[in-house]
């Protein structure tokens, strides 16, 4: 649609030819007539990744992000290890998830100043299987009972400040603030395609904003195509790392080459 002040007229044909200086005058009568031509503001129309969600329809729309809660965890270790480690076989792989779930358990607590969250992708049409660990005697004031969830989560993703792998500032090597760093994007093999992956970042843009965040940043695999066209496509940029400069990075598999990556937070 154009705006109003481009819209065209159908004007009546005629068999006399006009000049280029009357075709002028008639043209500026035509605006006096329209009122007053307003200059279109491109900002106005801007639409940011967080705010894409809510204007535009989901590819998956029975899929819903929200923050993780205990029951999930079991799920978003399976996840988790599934995505990053796949030819891990039994009991190996049975180890590693619960190594992530205890992780996950631990994980909540940051140090003071700082934020974590783990976001999930819920698929609201899977039918939700629970189930529940049971630890210790009933009968005991220590006996603690678990319920897990199984079968919804479809994608992970954790961001926080705590700047882990992030350089450090000063001589002083202190923590750096106002930089949200997102890590553990993973999607369930069946579940890929749909858009889960740009739902997840973009909510946790929205999550960078509400802690006033100035920066985003992030690692990426460099061997990880579908990856690093999904973060340029949010906005992110590849930053040169100096040379010599030690850097801390994700210790997920042996010989894994990534780039950094980083955004601006957009201010709505």
């Amino acid at each position: 649609m154009m705006p109003p002040a481009l819209s065209l007229s159908r004007s009546p044909s005629s068999s006399v030819s006009s000049s280029p200086l009357d075709r002028g005058r008639r043209s500026a009568a035509a605006i006096r007539r329209r009122g007053p031509f307003v200059a279109f503001k491109p900002a106005a129309g801007v639409c940011y990744a967080s705010q894409a969600v809510e204007l535009l329809p989901s590819l998956c729309p029975e899929i819903v992000v929200r923050d993780a809660r205990l029951e999930d965890c079991w799920e978003v270790a399976d996840t988790h290890c599934g995505s990053f480690f796949p030819d891990y076989k039994f009991p190996l792989d049975l180890v590693l998830r619960i190594d992530r779930y205890i992780a996950l358990l631990s994980g909540f607590s940051v140090p003071l100043g700082c934020m974590r969250t783990c976001l999930v992708a819920v698929n609201s049409n899977s039918i939700n299987n629970s189930f529940s660990i049971e630890c210790g005697d009933p009968r005991d004031a220590g006996f603690q009972k678990y319920n897990l969830s199984r079968g919804s989560v479809a994608g992970i993703l954790t961001v926080d400040t705590v700047a882990d792998y992030l350089p450090r500032r000063g001589p002083l090597k202190q923590r750096r603030t106002g930089i949200a760093y997102i890590a553990n994007v993973a999607v369930r093999k069946e579940e890929r395609r749909k858009g889960i992956a740009k739902m997840l970042v973009q909510e946790a843009e929205a999550r960078a904003r509400s802690w006033g965040c100035r920066t985003m940043a992030l690692h990426c695999d460099v061997n990880n195509l579908a990856a690093l066209r999904l973060y340029k496509n949010q906005g992110f940029k590849c930053i040169r790392v100096p040379e010599g400069a030690k850097w801390p990075e994700p210790k997920i598999a042996k010989g894994m080459q990534y780039t950094f990556m980083m955004k601006l937070v957009p201010k709505i």
